[in-house]
């Protein structure tokens, strides 16, 4: 009987063992999620905190494969955006202020990408600015690439007292500066990224383009010690030929020579890839590369009546995967090429992948409501689809969401949907 006893004492004595290690693991796990769910939430705070985005769930059976920010659809969503107000933004553009010059259909400002399996995170410009504290982050390309930054300039200095914030303009790089932070975000002109006849910031729409393909320490040395280098190069590609210039613009002795715009792109790429390679801290710098622009100037693609194009368009393109020939899958290609190249060097860029989200938003455009920098003739007001912008983009609008998926990034959300997705 005693041995009974000391039996069932010996094995209740165990299992209180073994409940209590269970709960006290329990304890711990519990304690863990509530400590990395604090952390997340701090990641996705909404400006002052008042809101939080909702991370992707193991209800969605989402992974990091499947968490593709770049595909999704467009949202209408007239109560979180816009991100600000067009009137607000002190550094606003006349060549995006839609609103300014004569738009009065502003639902464009009102739409939400929305990733298939995941979230967003909400822009918190307070959050960057602290990012970007004793940093730069420099936009480099053409205009639409300019747009980005008045967007991002826009998004950010609406939370900047008057008296901390400056823009200063020295050729083609303009500045613009959070003095509390010390955190600049800057534009450098360079639309074909090597150096061109094409670089003069305010004189460069010549007939015939020129390009020195191996030439880029001109306008690479404005970049060398940025923090964040954000790329674009498409758009004054856009040719069947480009002459190509081997020696210098100065020189009598230049060798020039026609080159198909394909090839022509290539070789200004991989000079740009070299230069990266050899004189970018692989360490420090992030760097990231815009893909192609959409325009659209051919409505018959989408449905439309032919020979017109974005004018008078209010509503988005509803055709999933729509494609228009605006875009050149071509290049990039090659674009994906030199990234996948400079990966196997040890250096990471990143593509923002903005060009099938923006095939969809063909209202998006200026069309006629911009400031016209040349006084309109008869014939073009007679026929106002003849000067309509159907390539640049109105803000608030499409290029704040390519500077969300920028914030994205940059607060490497990626990271934290593979690791929330692991517990």
């Amino acid at each position: 009987m005693a041995q009974k006893i000391q039996l069932i004492s010996s094995t209740w004595a165990f299992r209180c063992s073994f409940q209590s290690l269970v709960a006290l693991l329990m304890a711990i796990l519990v304690v863990g999620a509530v400590y990395l769910t604090g952390e997340s939430e701090q990641l996705l705070e909404v400006g002052g905190g008042e809101e939080q985005v909702t991370p992707p769930s193991n209800n969605n059976e989402t992974s990091l494969s499947r968490c593709d920010l770049f595909s999704g659809k467009w949202v209408f969503d007239n109560t979180s955006y816009p991100l600000y107000k067009e009137q607000q933004c002190t550094f606003m553009s006349d060549q995006l202020a839609c609103h300014k010059f004569g738009r009065k259909d502003l639902s464009y400002q009102n739409w939400r990408w929305q990733p298939h399996h995941c979230d967003l995170p909400r822009f918190n410009a307070t959050a960057l600015l602290e990012r970007l504290r004793n940093k730069r982050l420099v936009f480099v390309g053409d205009s639409l690439n300019r747009g980005q930054w008045v967007s991002m300039v826009c998004l950010v200095e609406t939370s900047i007292d008057a008296r901390l914030k400056s823009m200063h303009t020295s050729g083609s790089l303009i500045t613009f500066k959070a003095l509390e932070y010390n955190a600049s975000i800057e534009f450098y002109w360079a639309p074909l990224l090597v150096e061109s006849n094409s670089d003069d910031p305010v004189k460069h729409r010549l007939p015939d383009r020129i390009v020195r393909a191996h030439a880029i320490e001109k306008h690479a040395r404005h970049w060398t010690n940025a923090d964040i280098i954000v790329f674009n190069s498409y758009l004054w590609w856009r040719r069947p030929h480009l002459k190509v210039l081997w020696g210098s613009f100065e020189s009598p002795d230049g060798i020039y020579k026609e080159v198909g715009m394909l090839r022509s792109y290539e070789l200004a790429l991989k000079t740009w890839s070299d230069w990266l390679d050899i004189h970018v801290n692989h360490n420090k710098t992030e760097l990231f590369f815009v893909s192609m622009s959409p325009t659209h100037e051919r409505a018959e693609e989408w449905g439309g009546a032919t020979g017109q194009n974005c004018y008078n368009e209010t509503n988005l393109i509803l055709k999933e995967g729509y494609w228009g020939s605006g875009s050149d899958a071509k290049m990039m290609s090659i674009v994906e090429e030199m990234i996948s190249g400079l990966e196997r060097r040890g250096l990471k860029v990143q593509m923002l992948n903005i060009t099938q989200l923006s095939e969809y938003r063909k209202e998006g455009h200026p069309s006629i409501n911009r400031k016209q920098w040349e006084p309109l003739t008869e014939e073009q007001m007679s026929n106002p689809s003849s000067y309509a912008d159907c390539i640049h983009w109105c803000l608030p609008g499409v290029p704040d969401v390519w500077n969300e998926l920028l914030y994205a990034h940059i607060f490497h959300y990626d990271n934290f949907t593979k690791e929330k997705e692991t517990l």
